[in-house]
């Protein structure tokens, strides 16, 4: 039984006549026949009483017709749920970021927003050792890393520009100074973040490289808690630029350059090689790249290759 056979019986029913159901199908009157025939065989029931010219129906086949109906009510809702979804009027922008690369979505979140309000769009906070394995495990379409990941099966493609910043407290002794030695800072009390990351092994392997103690005396769950107790005049961090804009435009925090401390980070979208992303997904990375080609430095739009 498919859809085409009961798209023919409900035309012979509703017209009462297989002549009238042929022209309104654009069909010959033996291929309408010879389609009810079939669908009575696989079925076993009669669904037409044969004595009756106006195509009356059987009990069988008054009850295949309250079926045939939903069925065919329900291609109709799907290719109409389907146009929905191409033309981005629903539909889900399912996406992964942790606490920092999460800063990065929000003009795009925004501007995605603008455009497609009706878009349900859901950032799941992860791990960013995780956001690979969750990509390939479908459980988001996209994810934003701060490393390029080793995983063949992921695309990535680099977003942002953004470098990590020594940032004080106004009344800091290096707060008047805006650049020191590495070697200055074996004395400090570092406030880190206590997830360990690609960047942090940089780190520490820089502050081994010029031989100067790296001293992590307090380490905070989020990069809210460390910039808010620097602030408090507990130590030094290392900051992401992206996430102490606004404190340092306020001046509640001073950037201190350290010229052998210079760490570059490169944001990336990663998603699965080899899977067609949804419609939602496609628009997001078409205003990812006009919104890096209108704003410039530090956004861009580069695909990596590998």
């Amino acid at each position: 039984m498919d859809l085409f056979q009961l798209e023919t019986f409900l035309a012979v029913a509703e017209e009462r006549s297989f002549s009238r159901a042929a022209t309104r199908l654009h069909r010959t009157q033996p291929a309408v026949s010879q389609a009810i025939s079939k669908l009575e065989g696989e079925l076993g029931e009669i669904l037409f009483e044969r004595s009756s010219r106006d195509g009356t129906l059987t009990d069988a086949g008054g009850v295949l017709r309250e079926y045939a109906l939903k069925l065919l009510n329900l291609r109709t809702e799907a290719s109409s749920a389907l146009a929905e979804l191409r033309e981005l009027h629903s539909g889900k922008l399912l996406l992964a970021a942790n606490e920092y690369t999460c800063l990065y979505l929000l003009p795009l979140l925004d501007e995605f927003r603008r455009q497609h309000p009706r878009i349900k769009v859901a950032v799941q906070r992860s791990l960013a050792s995780r956001i690979t394995d969750e990509v390939l495990m479908h459980s988001v379409e996209i994810g934003i890393l701060s490393f390029r990941p080793d995983d063949v099966q992921v695309k990535s493609t680099v977003v942002y520009r953004d470098e990590l910043m020594l940032v004080v407290n106004p009344k800091h002794p290096f707060a008047r100074a805006g650049e020191v030695a590495i070697r200055q800072l074996g004395t400090q009390n570092f406030v880190a973040h206590n997830i360990a990351s690609p960047q942090r092994q940089k780190v520490i392997q820089t502050f081994r490289k010029y031989k100067t103690p790296l001293q992590m005396g307090v380490e905070l769950p989020t990069m809210e808690a460390i910039k808010r107790f620097v602030e408090m005049g507990n130590g030094v961090a290392l900051i992401p630029g992206l996430s102490v804009r606004k404190e340092l435009t306020n001046g509640e925090l001073v950037r201190i350059r350290v010229k052998e401390l210079q760490t570059e980070r490169k944001l990336r979208l990663v998603y699965r090689r080899q899977a067609s992303l949804s419609h939602a997904a496609l628009a997001f990375l078409r205003i990812v790249e006009k919104f890096s080609a209108s704003h410039g430095d530090p956004y861009s739009f580069l695909p990596e290759r590998g």
